[in-house]
């Protein structure tokens, strides 16, 4: 009898379908959760939208300011002298202490002076011989008995004599130094005793009341300078203190160096605040500009790409709209405003306060408005 082959029998190996039935399961589960959640995402309500930024705003309208130039300018005194002898001598007499104020005409300094006097006395002595030898050629020379050459002679004599007399007070005059003017002293620079030779300096003398404001401006504004012109006067040491003055002086000439020309202007000084020889701060008064648009220096933003201003636009900005940046261009400035010559036009509406807070293209509410002045 033939033994039959073994029959065979196909099995599925488990061992290797297994995993690829799991990893498609689990595809299919991931793809279902990811649908899911894109679902439930498109049905969930849209956030909110986030509520208006709170600013101050202004309303831009023309408006005249005041113009001004300034510089930078220096004090000189009116009247200001270094006193010094005009002859040789030892100092004898000091009348005076440093810092003193002293009138016109006030003696300061003696110088020794004895032998001028002495010598004047020699004089006058005869200047009234002579003046009695004149008298008494009068008579005669009237009756006759002399001769009308010598009455002249007589005459001649005297006017030698008395003009001896005035060289020598003249002399001693140079022994004593007096104010030429009403001032102020500096320090004194000489003691009793010293010999000074003629020049010598002894002490300055300043009338500080009233002085000078001189100060240089570019050629440009040659036309807009005027003899009486008002100039508002600073100094660091008087700060938030402005003096007037008035301009009494333009130089005719143009500095070659520089292209500027020089001013000055005549300041009252009544309290003695102001002293010569301080930096001080010269705005000179223009003619108003007319019709210029100003903003408070609060509503410029600086940055590397230059000056910029935040505004509001919308059917009633006044209110509130959509915020827009927009580059601008400045002028001058004057106090806390700020003159913009180009990119605003009248009844922009721009933020003053908050701006910083307010992005392009968000929405913002105007809480208050802020009138042309800045406040």
């Amino acid at each position: 009898m033939k033994i039959s082959d073994p029959v065979r029998v196909y099995r599925p190996a488990v061992g290797q379908a297994g995993p690829v039935a799991i990893a498609a399961v689990l595809i299919v589960i991931l793809f279902g959760a990811l649908y899911a959640w894109r679902t439930i995402r498109a049905a969930a309500p849209p956030h909110a939208a986030p509520p208006p930024v709170a600013v101050a705003a202004m309303v831009v309208a023309p408006a005249d300011v005041p113009a001004t130039l300034e510089a930078v300018g220096s004090l000189h005194a009116v009247r200001e002298v270094m006193l010094a002898p005009e002859t040789a001598g030892r100092v004898v007499a000091i009348h005076f202490e440093a810092g003193a104020r002293v009138p016109a005409g006030a003696p300061l300094i003696d110088l020794y002076q004895a032998p001028e006097r002495a010598d004047r006395a020699a004089a006058q002595a005869r200047a009234d011989f002579a003046r009695l030898q004149l008298a008494r050629s009068r008579t005669l020379a009237s009756s006759g008995a002399e001769p009308r050459e010598l009455l002249e002679q007589r005459r001649a004599e005297l006017d030698q004599a008395v003009a001896a007399v005035r060289q020598l007070d003249a002399r001693i005059a140079q022994k004593r130094i007096s104010a030429p003017f009403a001032g102020d002293l500096g320090i004194r620079r000489v003691n009793l005793g010293q010999y000074l030779n003629p020049g010598d300096p002894v002490a300055t003398l300043t009338s500080l009341d009233p002085l000078y404001v001189d100060f240089t401006v570019p050629q440009q504004e040659l036309a807009r300078l005027r003899v009486g012109g008002i100039v508002q006067v600073m100094a660091d040491a008087w700060p938030g203190r402005t003096f007037t003055a008035r301009v009494n002086a333009i130089e005719p000439k143009v500095s070659e160096d520089t292209r500027n020309v020089a001013v000055q202007a005549l300041l009252a000084n009544p309290d003695r605040a102001l002293r010569p020889g301080m930096y001080v701060t010269a705005a000179l008064d223009l003619p108003a500009q007319r019709g210029a648009l100003v903003v408070p220096a609060t509503a410029i933003r600086t940055s590397a790409s230059g000056d910029s201003i935040t505004l509001i636009r919308g059917r009633d900005a006044r209110r509130g709209g959509k915020a827009e940046t927009v580059a601008v261009t400045t002028g001058r400035r004057f106090g806390d405003r700020v003159v913009v010559t180009q990119g605003l036009k009248p009844g922009d509406v721009v933020v003053t306060e908050g701006q910083l807070r307010v992005q392009p293209g968000t929405e913002a509410r105007v809480t208050r408005i802020v009138a042309a002045g800045g406040r």
